[in-house]
């Protein structure tokens, strides 16, 4: 099975000169916690909603702010083609709960997130509920670093 079997396609973007404000609204009319920040149509980075919380809100950032301050640059991505288990070890090794897809180009074509792989394993699909357990476990698992992970963790 690969990632566009069970990805969210088209997915909403914003660019990194929205503001929080726009972002956080399209989280609310879409019902999405995360969204790709793309530029010229290629991914360059994602906004969670934990970003909005951990890196605007508590550190005294208003609504005006531009998102290219608070996301994640250089997201870990996969492609359409990638396998499952490619993007299950993605979100594991990466404690991120949304993974963005890209084509060839790097054009922004997709998201899978941990409800695509648990919606894949109750369809009976070729993703197991133990695989979903697995990598939200990993996901979960909290780091012992002093580093701001900001939202990876969200994603």
């Amino acid at each position: 099975m690969h990632a566009s079997d069970i990805m969210t396609s088209d997915p909403s973007c914003c660019s990194p000169n929205d503001s929080l404000r726009d972002v956080a609204q399209m989280m609310r009319d879409i019902d999405c916690g995360s969204v790709p920040i793309v530029e010229n149509g290629r991914i360059i980075g994602i906004v969670t909603d934990r970003d909005l919380v951990v890196r605007a809100l508590a550190s005294g950032r208003g609504a005006d702010t531009k998102v290219r301050d608070v996301i994640t640059s250089d997201p870990r991505c996969c492609s359409t083609d990638d396998d499952v288990r490619d993007v299950e070890l993605i979100m594991s090794e990466n404690q991120v709960r949304r993974v963005p897809v890209v084509d060839a180009d790097g054009y922004c074509v997709g998201i899978v997130s941990q409800a695509d792989l648990a919606l894949a394993a109750l369809d009976g699909q070729q993703v197991s509920e133990r695989e979903v357990a697995v990598v939200v476990e990993r996901i979960s698992t909290p780091r012992h670093d002093s580093s701001d992970r900001g939202a990876r963790g969200a994603m």
